[in-house]
């Protein structure tokens, strides 16, 4: 199989893609004080906590696709921030439970809305429900 051009080759495409969009996501929340990996974490960990969850790390992790260890990092400078708290389970003296601060939970809607803004710009109206559709496919590969 010969090499395809890059223009026409879809991982090439789709490494631009996300390394603009990435830049869009920093650029915007810069201002916030968040990184895109603090974003995310905080956003999920908001999410669960509005449900009535008290997840473990190891719970935020897999909901926001993240390693554990840098997950554990990453949360340890949320809790510096005040954004985040981390509890020790009583069930289960070794993990940790989280809880949104009221400052994260004041910080993380406005920071979901930032993202979304970008993501608006970024996926137009005329193809967002294709991209959406394609992008689920390609990150919930089904086994087969």
């Amino acid at each position: 199989m010969a090499a395809l051009e890059p223009a026409e080759s879809p991982g090439f495409l789709l490494w631009h893609a996300t390394l603009r969009w990435q830049r869009d996501i920093g650029a915007a929340l810069a201002p916030l004080g968040l990184t895109h990996v603090q974003f995310v974490l905080l956003a999920c960990a908001w999410w669960l906590n509005e449900r009535g969850e008290r997840p473990q790390q190891q719970a935020l992790a897999r909901q926001a696709g993240t390693d554990v260890k840098m997950t554990s990092q990453v949360l340890k400078a949320l809790e510096a921030k005040g954004l985040v708290e981390r509890e020790v389970d009583p069930a289960d003296t070794r993990a940790k439970r989280l809880r949104v601060t009221a400052a994260g939970a004041e910080l993380a809607p406005r920071a979901i809305a930032v993202v979304e803004e970008v993501d608006a710009r970024f996926f137009p109206a005329d193809v967002r429900a294709g991209a959406v559709a394609l992008l689920r496919r390609i990150a919930e590969p089904t086994e087969g």
